[in-house]
């Protein structure tokens, strides 16, 4: 199994997977709108050169933005590897912290991110029906029942080494 960047995932198989997982290749969040497949990141290949995670991000000055991360197989590490690459980018590139969005309804994210030493910095109550405004196939319920509303913006303090 190796991470490779982004770029040398051929662009059908990145498009591909974000419509299978997102819908669509565009993520709407209250930082931006982003065509995923156009940003930078890395892919999880396992034995068969299939992709099995991929995680996307900007950098912008001195903070790295997650803006998506997917693993298709729980439990083998795929999603901290991934992260971990990003957090070494942002590293080299001389950010000072590491954000990222998600949902409320999105519990295993907050459980995930927090566990690598993310904080919770902010919550944008009702910030996705306006992102529904721009994307209406946005789900009302999410995982477990919980409707979906608002967003919740961690960060991590990225040490310099």
């Amino acid at each position: 199994m190796t991470i490779i960047t982004i770029h040398q995932v051929p662009k059908q198989t990145v498009h591909d997977f974000f419509q299978e997982h997102w819908g669509s290749t565009e993520m709407v969040i209250s930082s931006g709108i982003y065509d995923c497949s156009n940003l930078a990141g890395f892919a999880f290949m396992n034995e068969q050169e299939m992709m099995i995670g991929l995680i996307t991000y900007i950098v912008r000055e001195e903070d790295c933005e997650i803006i998506s991360l997917d693993s298709t197989v729980e439990g083998r590490g795929i999603g901290s590897a991934l992260v971990k690459a990003v957090e070494q980018v942002a590293l080299e590139q001389g950010c000072t912290s590491i954000s990222l969005i998600t949902t409320n309804d999105n519990l295993h994210a907050l459980k995930f991110y927090q566990k690598r030493g993310y904080c919770l910095i902010e919550i944008l109550r009702n910030a996705v029906e306006k992102a529904r405004a721009y994307k209406p196939s946005i789900p009302l319920i999410g995982d477990d029942g919980i409707p979906i509303r608002d967003e919740i913006r961690l960060q991590k303090q990225l040490d310099c080494q």
